[in-house]
């Protein structure tokens, strides 16, 4: 299914590929940084690669948090990062009307996880012809993720993945069940773990989410020794100062370090 994806490199060698990026489009010039920096790691570990960001942030627990810089110019700064990097590049849509917009400037669609029951949006997502990410909802069991794969081929795309971000556990928490990597995979789409979405602390008393990024290796790692074809990561030049999501992002100093492990722990394995 990979290889169907235009510009995406290093598929020979065998191992996981990553889904990498900031949470959100804050601007052109931070959005080319934290690309180049990735491209540079990844070319170096020969992982194959699809740039991610978000161009709306149509999901925020305030109504004065960050949603984007506007659709139309943030999709055009994916759509020149695309072009100027030679690499393909992921977005979420929210609504059906966004899928033909979006298939526009970006590669791969990528469908919230909030929304990954939403018939009307992955059946529009799916006529698109493009691949189609599907963030497995926190509030699915593994095995209920097929039915939004087989809405997705039913509609006449094969072209699907599923990424996993844990499970809601009680309130406040998110664990992670490896258990469902083996599961999800047997429904013939391959699997990625969210390391860092995975790790969040939601709907916090003052409306900011917040995380745990210190463990994002301990569930890297664990979903790579279990198996995961792909890992999801969101990542900043300065975590802290990110308009969204930036309590669980990694910080892109400690990104090569951390792929450097995982290329052993896969080599490892195979």
């Amino acid at each position: 299914m990979l290889n169907r994806i235009k510009k995406i490199k290093h598929l020979d060698k065998n191992i996981f590929f990553l889904i990498a990026g900031p949470c959100a489009i804050e601007n052109e010039k931070i959005a080319n940084e934290i690309a180049n920096k990735i491209i540079t790691i990844t070319n170096k570990l020969k992982i194959p690669f699809i740039f991610k960001g978000s161009y709306k942030k149509a999901n925020r627990t305030r109504l004065d948090s960050f949603t984007g810089i506007g659709d139309v110019k943030a999709l055009q700064i994916l759509k020149k990062i695309g072009e100027s990097f030679d690499i393909p590049i992921i977005t979420d849509i929210h609504t059906p009307e966004e899928a033909s917009i979006a298939a526009e400037y970006v590669d791969v669609l990528q469908i919230p996880a909030f929304l990954c029951r939403q018939t009307d949006l992955l059946i529009a997502a799916a006529k698109t012809g493009k691949t189609i990410n599907i963030k497995k909802g926190q509030f699915l069991s593994p095995e209920s993720i097929q039915h939004a794969i087989n809405k997705v081929k039913e509609s006449g795309n094969n072209n699907v993945m599923v990424t996993d971000r844990g499970s809601m556990f009680g309130y406040q928490d998110i664990i992670v069940d490896y258990r469902g990597i083996p599961t999800m995979q047997s429904f013939g789409a391959p699997v990625l773990i969210d390391v860092t979405h995975s790790l969040q602390k939601p709907n916090q008393d003052n409306g900011i989410t917040h995380g745990n990024p210190k463990m994002i290796e301990t569930i890297a790692k664990a979903g790579i020794a279990a198996g995961a074809d792909g890992i999801f990561l969101e990542t900043h030049l300065k975590p802290k100062k990110a308009k969204s999501d930036g309590e669980n992002m990694l910080d892109i100093n400690k990104l090569e370090d951390l792929l450097t492990k995982l290329v052993k722990i896969r080599k490892a394995i195979n």
